[in-house]
């Protein structure tokens, strides 16, 4: 019992408690601070081709981006307040902001000598990556004509002197602070934007042969590019001396939303973003070369207080570029292509619509093909069976195919609708210009319910011989999306699915009319009380002696509520397998609170994204899945949509997933709140088990 309270007292000390002074919880966005740090783990990684591994170091570098501009921000805000109010939400954001800049501080330093290590790695391999100082007198001259001819006309630079603050720099740029003098000049300083959105950050060089036939290619950054060219930048001005040392700053990406009834949503939405162009900066990183009175001028244009993170780092930054990186041909230093495997269904030229209406069918992408939802919506676009199409959008694709689908099906006439999220962060204009585009073709665009989200992704096609078919999906109607992220979409025309599937589309048109859901789960109406309703049955099984377990696949789990839900079943004797991709507020194994529940997380070369939900239910096993991790905003703010999975086919083929995800001993963490992300060990499996892999292999022999 001592021992019992003493790792109860550890627990309390190292992590926030926000439900109950007894029951563990971490802070979400310390979670998440772990969660990156399993992608820069992963960087590290020898056995990882080196090129993946450069662009394991972009999407960490992105996603932290990302993370302070949303998180941080908000945090920001709060904390702000804590100098003028004793209110305990202002002193907790305060003392989770402090954390996380002293985790990112130590991530930082982690990361800069990663980089260091898989680029010289890459040198090993012929590839090098070189500065200005580097170039050969060839390079040199090549530099300077390729400066000429191809970039110069996109440098402007902009004098310090010139700059009152910093409010029309883009925060998804880097720049350049250059510090210039001569023998007769005073010291000058001038802002440089580098043009990545017209230039590649990674310019390659000609590459060059040794005597015993072996190839080198070179590549500098477009920084060094502009640095060793700065004498043609300044021409004539005296300058014999040029410095240049880069900067990157992220803004506050909170939009403020124009309350003006005379506009409509798409003109709030699209005046919002342009505002957020102009968020206060809240981070910078900066070359720890920088000279002070530079730095000190820089600050004071950025207009930082006391909360803002100043992070001296390298001569280099935005390194979401490296998910870019030329790779020069080299296929052995990437993943062997895993080509999308075909569905028997769509090797033939029947009906898709109709062979969904003899049987429930799903696709899980990437290891599937996305054609087959793409077909779906194609065919219902000209059948004439095919009476109407409603479907939600959270985000679309560049030049996406779902939206000409769509499109078509509006000029065969069609009654069509499309459920445009327009809040959908960081695609709004994306999202608006979709909207725009849909509208002219005749399609009838609601822009959803205020005050919540609409993250659901649902597909109704409605027939004209009365039956509809539904489709139902974990991930975005995403092309892009597809082959990266994985994602089931279900496709079935059983009308308990496609009648709760018209309820919610109802909901959206009139929110305030009452409804009913009998094999969906959806928030904010149902869904939290049923999820509850769930666990507290196998919480009921466990304690009558039953066999009572939980399985679930899922992105985040962070509402307090549903964690001790779960600390609740675990006490019981619930056994609880939790697959976390992201956020987790759980602290795993510890004695008489959470000792069986097992989490772990996998980050492997898809992103892992469906949300999968498995209930023993007392040997009668009950499959969910659907668009909903476990968060406050997911269950309360809000449409989201969860299906009953009733086909014993795809009931199995999830179940399957996640025992695989379970089984992984190669790319699979231990989640348990610790933040050290170990590789999982499992007790009596010696042999390498790599689930995306297994995964991928069973599909092709399946379809094969």
């Amino acid at each position: 019992m001592a021992e019992k309270n003493a790792e109860k007292k550890r627990i309390r000390e190292t992590h926030s408690t926000a439900m109950d002074a007894e029951l563990p919880y971490v802070d979400r966005d310390v979670s998440w601070m772990y969660f990156n740090h399993r992608i820069l783990q992963e960087a590290w990684r020898e056995e990882v081709p080196l090129l993946e591994r450069m662009s394991f170091l972009g999407i960490y570098s992105n996603n932290l981006d990302e993370f302070f501009r949303v998180r941080m921000a908000t945090l920001s805000r709060i904390a702000e307040l804590s100098g003028k109010s004793t209110l305990s939400d202002s002193r907790k954001a305060l003392d989770v902001y402090q954390r996380i800049s002293a985790i990112d501080i130590e991530y930082a330093a982690e990361y800069a000598r990663c980089v260091k290590q898989v680029t010289s790695k890459l040198a090993d391999t012929g590839i090098r990556l070189i500065n200005e100082s580097e170039l050969d007198e060839e390079q040199r001259h090549y530099v300077r004509c390729l400066f000429r001819n191809k970039i110069s006309g996109y440098v402007s630079p902009v004098w310090f002197s010139k700059l009152s603050e910093f409010t029309e720099e883009s925060d998804s740029r880097i720049y350049l602070a250059v510090e210039l003098s001569g023998r007769d000049t005073k010291t000058d300083y001038a802002l440089i934007q580098l043009p990545t959105s017209t230039c590649s950050r990674f310019v390659t060089l000609p590459s060059v042969m040794d005597a015993e036939g072996r190839k080198t290619d070179y590549v500098m950054y477009l920084d060094d590019v502009v640095r060793f060219c700065l004498p043609m930048i300044f021409p004539g001005m005296g300058y014999t001396d040029f410095r240049a040392y880069s900067f990157k700053f992220t803004r506050d990406a909170e939009m403020e939303i124009d309350n003006d009834l005379h506009m409509g949503p798409m003109d709030k939405i699209a005046k919002a973003v342009r505002s957020r162009k102009k968020g206060a900066a809240l981070r910078v990183i900066y070359d720890a070369e920088m000279p002070q009175q530079m730095l000190s001028q820089l600050v004071k244009k950025l207009k930082l207080d006391r909360l803002d993170t100043m992070l001296p780092s390298g001569r280099y930054h935005n390194h979401k570029d490296f998910m870019s990186f030329p790779s020069f041909g080299r296929s052995d230093l990437k993943y062997a292509p895993w080509p999308p495997v075909i569905p028997g269904e769509l090797k033939r030229n029947g009906s898709l619509l109709q062979i969904v209406t003899e049987k429930d069918r799903s696709v899980q992408v990437p290891y599937q093909s996305f054609d087959y939802v793409v077909r779906l919506l194609q065919e219902a676009a000209v059948s004439k069976n095919v009476k109407s199409i409603k479907i939600t959008l959270y985000r679309l694709a560049g030049n996406s195919e779902i939206a000409r689908a769509l499109i078509c099906a509006a000029r065969n006439g069609k009654k069509v609708t499309a459920v445009v999220e327009l809040l959908a962060r960081f695609d709004e204009s994306s999202n608006i210009s979709y909207a725009k585009e849909m509208q002219a073709a005749g399609v009838n665009v609601v822009f959803g319910v205020d005050g919540l989200k609409i993250h659901s992704k649902i597909v109704l096609i409605g027939l004209r011989n009365g039956h509809d078919i539904a489709v139902v999906g974990t991930g975005n109607f995403h092309e892009g999306n597809a082959r990266v992220y994985t994602d089931y979409f279900m496709m079935t025309a059983d009308k308990r699915i496609t009648s709760d599937v018209a309820k919610v589309f109802d909901v959206i048109k009139r929110p305030y009319k009452q409804q009913s859901f009998s094999h969906l789960l959806v928030s904010p109406f149902t869904m939290r009380k049923e999820f509850l309703r769930l666990i507290e049955d196998e919480i009921t099984n466990a304690k009558a002696g039953k066999e009572a377990w939980i399985k679930i696949k899922i992105n985040h789990i962070t509402d307090e509520e549903m964690v001790a839900a779960l600390y609740k079943a675990s006490q019981a004797g619930v056994k609880i397998d939790l697959l976390v991709r992201g956020n987790c507020s759980l602290v795993t194994g510890v004695p008489g609170v959470s000792e069986n529940i097992h989490a772990v997380g996998i980050i492997d070369r898809y992103l892992e994204h469906s949300r999968i939900f498995i209930f023993c239910a007392g040997g009668q096993e009950k499959t969910f899945m659907g668009s909903a991790d476990w968060m406050p905003r997911n269950l309360d703010r809000r449409i989201e949509v969860v299906a009953r999975v009733f086909d014993p086919d795809i009931k199995a083929d999830m179940k399957r997933t996640v025992g695989y995800g379970l089984r992984d001993n190669v790319q699979a963490r231990v989640v348990d709140g610790s933040g050290k992300n170990e590789i999982v060990k499992i007790p009596g499996e010696d042999k390498p088990f790599r689930s995306q892999q297994e995964l991928y292999e069973t599909y092709v022999s399946i379809n094969n």
